[in-house]
């Protein structure tokens, strides 16, 4: 059914319960950001997700976005944020209840039912409330929209680092997992056999016996031939038993017959196989395994105005289209500034009203007003660091390819909601000192004056007053 209202919607009162405008701070900065954020455009726009008759009422729309706001704001899991809202009563007014509640709100696996639900269009409409907030709050400019930087980076799976010898061993466990469980009897397990043999691969390794690891992975990979070729003889012309194996037994042929060869669209993770090796260069980490991911952010704040998870490992320069077209749908209208990108988005797709610079390293015969903001592109590079650091970008724990667009998606949710939180709090901080300093200086100008009628230094009464 339709979600329950807000408990802050209810006017009745309660005997027995505190409310939670009595005990916060109303200048705290979560309290005045719950202000700001039109929570009426969240039942708008998400209410279509759920059925009118069918089904017990859901949850209040206010609670599940605030606790996703809350989870990437301050890199939590589903159980951290869960687990500590009932610890915080600036969480639970920030998602709309009324009283202190003692106990949990959901299960944290709620949580991971609810984003399904919304899917990509709902995650993109909470983050255009963002950036609507955020011009309401002064966090972002208008005309900050007109200059915009954009790059791509990796957003890395919560994977293990792929070798052939694990991912023979793990396909070869689901197979014969799958097949206990569909009541297959195979003709062998290859269990014991194939554990002895991982571990005589790790130990091979350790030492650089590289003839002998071969051999081992070889026997492994020789397993899982086996038991493949017993599955799928043992299904046969069986519709229920093919349709039950089918993307198994396809990952596990894709995994027999791939080759290191440049080109192969190679599988290295059996839970996840959209997983994609994208090498950008660093060297630090050569490699990294996941999803390439576009963002669009302000080069003034470094508000993100879109973010998109990209599979397939496509050229920067073909995604610049598909970025400026989103950031304009949640801006509010089409981007008709500057754009400042790197060398990598050469030969472009883009062939809308914005202007596209392509930063060199040469800035020579270049108006210094224009100079200045393309010096500005490698602003971008920051907020990346941040959204992966101070965010959950870093490492991406939702599952498939949907789990990578909504974790983009929400990421950009959360390191918008900490720029407004820090400017919040620098506002307030500015606020109490410019107050102590205009109590102090009525101090100083009164004990200034009642000196020249007093009999002690008007210097002492001034050191008094400032100490």
């Amino acid at each position: 059914m339709k979600p329950r209202p807000s408990s802050n919607t209810d006017l009745q009162g309660d005997l027995f319960k505190v409310e939670l405008e009595t005990i916060i701070n109303p200048d705290h900065e979560l309290a005045r950001l719950a202000g700001q954020i039109d929570w009426t455009f969240f039942e708008r726009e998400l209410g279509e997700h759920f059925c009118e008759h069918n089904g017990a009422p859901a949850k209040p729309v206010r609670l599940m976005v605030g606790l996703h706001f809350i989870k990437h704001t301050f890199n939590l899991s589903d159980e951290q944020t869960v687990l500590r809202w009932v610890e915080n009563p600036y969480w639970q007014h920030f998602c709309g209840e009324k009283f202190f509640e003692h106990t949990l709100p959901i299960d944290s696996s709620s949580m991971t039912r609810w984003r399904k639900l919304i899917g990509e269009k709902g995650a993109e409409g909470l983050l255009a409330e963002s950036i609507a907030t955020g011009l309401k709050t002064g966090a972002l400019k208008p005309a900050s929209l007109d200059k915009v930087n954009v790059d791509t980076t990796v957003q890395e799976k919560a994977v293990t680092f792929p070798t052939d010898a694990r991912l023979y061993y793990k396909m070869r466990e689901k197979l014969v997992r799958l097949a206990e469980h569909s009541q297959i009897k195979l003709r062998q397990s290859y269990r014991r056999v194939a554990r002895k043999a991982l571990i005589m691969v790790g130990r091979y390794g350790r030492v650089r016996r590289k003839k002998l690891l071969l051999r081992e992975t070889r026997r492994l990979k020789g397993y899982l031939r086996k038991v493949t070729t017993d599955v799928m003889r043992k299904i046969g012309d069986n519709q229920g038993l093919q349709t039950i194996f089918f993307n198994t037994l396809l990952d596990a042929v894709r995994l027999l017959e791939q080759k290191n060869i440049p080109g192969c669209r190679k599988l290295y993770s059996v839970h996840a196989p959209e997983v994609e090796c994208i090498d950008k260069g660093k060297a630090h980490k050569k490699y990294e395994f996941g999803c390439k991911v576009s963002l669009v952010a302000t080069s003034k704040e470094g508000f993100v105005i879109g973010a998109q998870a990209l599979h397939g490992n496509p050229y920067d320069g073909h995604t610049l289209s598909g970025a400026l077209r989103q950031a304009g749908e949640l801006s509010g209208g089409e981007l008709k500034g500057d754009v400042f990108v790197d060398l990598g988005y050469r030969k472009h797709d883009y062939e809308g009203a914005a202007t596209v610079n392509i930063v060199g390293r040469d800035l020579k015969g270049i108006p210094k007003a224009l100079g200045r903001w393309m010096k500005r592109r490698a602003a971008i590079e920051p907020t990346i660091g941040h959204m992966k650091n101070d965010g959950r970008l870093g490492r991406n724990f939702l599952l498939g390819k949907l789990g990578d667009k909504l974790n983009a998606l929400l990421c950009a949710c959360g390191h918008n909601l900490r720029l407004m939180l820090r400017r919040m709090r620098l506002e307030r901080r500015r606020g109490l000192v410019f107050v102590f300093l205009c109590w102090l200086w009525c101090r100083l100008v009164g004990l200034a004056g009642r000196s020249k009628d007093s009999a002690r230094c008007p210097r002492r009464e001034i050191l008094i007053a400032a100490s």
